[in-house]
C-alpha cells in the first residue's frame, strides 16, 4: 500500500459556496502547515490541537489566495487513521483548483478514485461492506437505499457475517481437534448437533439472498413499464406522476411511437417508468417497432402497469397483452371510470386473478391514484420499509459471496444426512467461512479491492 500523503477536491467542480480539499498521510499537516497562515501572518499550523479547526489565509509564496477554514485531525483518530487535514475555501472552481495545485506543489500526490476510503480499510478502520455502504450512499437515489446504506455502515452487516464466522470457524476448530486427539474429544452424536447448527445457518443465509432481489430492486429502482393499447391513457399517467408534460398527450391513437423514460421518487421508493407504445395490429412500419420495443421491454419489467379504458369493451389487442403479462407483477388501472363503463373490476380479475391490484382512475381528472403509492409498498415492502432491523443485501458482490456459503453448507447438510467422514465437513464448512470473509474483507486479495475502489468518487 501506498503511504505518501495524498490530496484530493472532496466536493463537486462547480461554482458554491464552499469547496474542500482534503489531505491525508504522514506530511499531511506539514505540507498544510506550509501553505497556510492565521489571521496574525503566523505558520502555525503544526502547533494545533487534534479536532480543531482554524481561521486563516492559504498562500502562494507571500500571496494570499483564499480565506479559509482549515481543520486538523491527527492520526489515529481520523477517517483514514492518519493525519487528516480539509481546507474549507470559498467554492469557485478557480479558487479550489488553485488551491489543489498550491497543495501538490508542497509535496501532496492527486489521490486516486476511492484512496481515502481504501485507507481506511486497509489500516483496519472500517471493514470492506462499510467501505461499499459509504459509496453505496453517495449515490443513494431514494431513501430506502440511504438508510440501507447507512443501517450497513454502521454495522449491521458486518456483525451478521462475524457471528456466522465465529459459530462455523468454531465447528471447524472443533472437528480438527477431535481428529487430532480422538482419545480426549469424541464425535460421537456430534453430526446430529451440526446438522442443527447447519440448519439455522443455512435459514439465516437463504433469508439474506431472498433479500437480494428486493433489495436491488430498491437501491436502483423498480423497473416499471406502462403498457396498454394506444390512446387509453398511458402517456396521461406519465405525466401526471413526473408532474409535467414529458409525454405528448393527443386523441389520435398512435401517438407514442417510442418507449419514453423518466425516474420518480415516492414513499422511499424509486420508479424507473418507461411509457411505452400502446400495443395493437398495425400496418404502421414506425409503429410496428414501437409495439416491438414495447415487448422487449415488458419482458424485462420488475412491475407492470396495465391500463385500460373501461369504457369501450375489450379486444383482441388487450388478450394479445394479457397473455404477455398475467404471470408478472401487475397493476391494472381501468381508467376513464369517469365515464359509460363497460369493463368492470370483476372482469379485469377473472382475465388475471382474484389477487391482482386494480385501481379504477380518471386520468383527467386525476382521480384515483392516490392508491397507487400504498399498492407499491404493499407489493414490494409488505406495506412499509423497516429501517431498523432489516438487512437487505443491495451489493451483487455481497450476494455472490452469500450464495457460494449457503451452497457450501447445503454441502455440509448433504455430507452428515450421507454419513461422510467428519473431516468432509470440515472442508465445506472452511469454504463458507472463506466466502463469508469476502464480504468483510478478510478473504480478498489487492486486485479486488482496487476494483472496488476504483469505482470511487475522487475525494472519497
Amino acid at each position: 500500500m501506498k503511504t505518501d500523503t495524498i490530496a484530493a477536491i472532496s466536493t463537486a467542480m462547480t461554482n458554491s459556496g464552499i469547496g474542500i480539499i482534503r489531505v491525508s498521510g504522514e506530511d499531511a499537516i506539514s505540507i498544510v502547515h506550509s501553505v497556510f497562515v492565521n489571521k496574525w501572518n503566523h505558520r502555525c499550523l503544526d502547533s494545533y490541537k487534534s479536532h480543531t479547526i482554524h481561521y486563516g489565509y492559504i498562500v502562494d509564496g507571500d500571496n494570499p489566495v483564499d480565506e479559509v477554514m482549515v481543520s486538523v485531525m491527527k492520526a489515529p483518530h481520523s477517517y483514514t487513521t492518519e493525519d487528516v487535514v480539509e481546507i474549507n475555501c470559498h467554492g469557485g472552481i478557480y479558487i479550489v483548483q488553485k488551491i489543489m495545485d498550491i497543495v501538490m506543489r508542497a509535496g501532496a500526490r492527486i489521490a486516486e478514485p476511492g484512496e481515502f476510503t481504501k485507507r481506511a480499510f486497509l489500516n483496519g478502520r472500517i471493514d470492506l461492506s462499510k467501505a461499499e455502504a459509504v459509496m453505496d450512499m453517495i449515490s443513494s437515489k431514494n431513501e430506502f437505499a440511504l438508510q440501507s446504506s447507512i443501517r450497513q455502515l454502521k454495522g449491521s452487516l458486518f456483525e451478521l457475517i462475524k457471528n456466522m464466522r465465529e459459530e462455523i470457524i468454531y465447528e471447524i476448530a472443533f472437528i480438527e481437534s477431535a481428529l487430532d486427539d480422538p482419545e480426549h474429544i469424541s464425535l460421537e452424536d456430534y453430526p446430529e448437533k451440526l446438522k442443527e447448527k447447519t440448519e439455522v445457518l443455512c435459514d439465516s443465509l437463504k433469508k439474506l439472498l431472498d433479500s437480494a432481489h428486493d433489495g436491488k430492486l430498491l437501491k436502483e429502482g423498480i423497473k416499471t413499464v406502462i403498457v396498454g393499447k394506444p390512446n387509453v391513457g398511458k402517456s396521461s399517467f406519465l405525466n401526471i406522476l413526473v408532474g409535467e408534460d414529458k409525454a405528448i398527450v393527443t386523441e389520435v391513437a398512435g401517438t407514442t411511437r417510442d418507449i419514453l423514460e423518466e425516474t420518480i421518487s415516492f414513499g422511499g421508493i424509486t420508479l424507473n417508468m418507461i411509457d411505452t407504445a400502446g400495443i395493437r395490429n398495425t400496418d404502421d412500419i414506425v409503429e410496428k417497432i414501437g409495439v416491438e420495443k414495447t415487448k422487449k421491454a415488458l419482458e424485462e419489467a420488475d412491475l407492470i402497469i396495465y391500463i385500460v379504458d373501461s369504457s369501450v369493451p375489450m379486444d383482441k389487442n388487450d388478450d394479445d397483452i394479457i397473455q404477455m403479462i398475467k404471470e408478472r407483477k401487475v397493476i391494472v388501472f381501468l381508467n376513464k371510470s369517469d365515464l359509460n363503463v363497460c369493463i368492470t373490476e370483476e372482469d379485469i380479475r377473472n382475465y388475471f386473478s382474484e389477487e391482482i391490484k386494480v385501481i379504477k382512475t380518471s386520468m383527467i381528472k386525476e382521480v384515483g391514484i392516490d392508491s397507487f403509492t400504498e399498492i407499491i409498498k404493499e407489493m414490494f415492502l409488505h406495506g412499509s420499509i423497516s429501517y431498523n432491523d432489516e438487512v437487505y443485501i443491495t451489493n451483487m458482490r455481497h450476494k455472490e459471496a452469500i450464495k457460494d456459503a449457503y451452497e457450501s453448507m447445503l454441502q455440509v447438510k448433504k455430507s452428515i444426512e450421507n454419513y461422510m467422514p467428519e473431516d468432509f465437513y470440515s472442508i465445506d464448512l472452511m469454504s463458507a467461512y472463506a466466502s463469508l470473509g469476502m464480504i468483510i474483507g478478510e478473504e480478498v486479495g489487492e486486485d479486488l479491492v482496487n476494483e472496488i475502489f476504483s469505482r470511487f468518487c475522487m475525494g472519497k
